[in-house]
């Protein structure tokens, strides 16, 4: 009996942190999201344009901390507006560990390889693997198409990139900056 009550227990547990994990689903797709988009874009900027890694390393760090803060004081004020049954620090958590995890793996390589641009490859395909995972753990959560918000998700950081290294080019002639 006690046996049985403890699995019982342990489902409703389960359930409690599933159901948790999906309301919460929306801030973790925030910081995701925009740490994908805002965080490419900018190594794919930053590396065309000051081609070291150490600097581009150092930049994206900078850059990616103070925007997941951002993002999470954002998202608390956001969801403290929409009265929600949200809790507001839980959201704005979610959504600045989803961002720090992001800029961590997609800083990574620039901390472990010398070769930008081969940096810039293997975090821009970092970048499509965690939008694949994500977006097929809530497609098969919520029963949503998979593929469409994929190629959604994954147009939107890849066109940002792109965008973003061609300026970082423009700029980098601009100025004037030889490396």
């Amino acid at each position: 009996k006690i046996h049985e009550d403890e699995e019982e227990h342990e489902e409703k547990l389960l359930e409690m942190l599933d159901e948790e994990r999906l309301r919460y689903a929306g801030s973790v797709v925030l910081g995701l999201n925009d740490a994908l988009v805002e965080l490419t874009g900018a190594l794919a900027g930053l590396t065309l344009a000051l081609q070291n890694v150490q600097l581009i390393a150092l930049s994206g760090l900078i850059t990616g901390i103070a925007a997941s803060l951002s993002m999470a004081a954002s998202e608390y004020l956001s969801t403290r507006s929409e009265k929600t049954d949200k809790h507001p620090v839980r959201a704005a958590i979610y959504t600045g560990i989803a961002y720090i995890i992001t800029v961590a793996l997609l800083i990574l390589p620039y901390l472990l390889l010398e070769n930008y641009i081969l940096c810039l490859a293997i975090s821009l395909t970092t970048g499509v693997i965690i939008i694949a995972v994500f977006n097929y753990y809530i497609s098969v959560a919520k029963g949503e198409n998979f593929k469409r918000r994929f190629a959604e998700m994954a147009g939107l950081s890849l066109g940002v990139a792109l965008f973003s290294f061609i300026i970082g080019y423009f700029i980098r002639i601009w100025l004037g900056v030889e490396i």
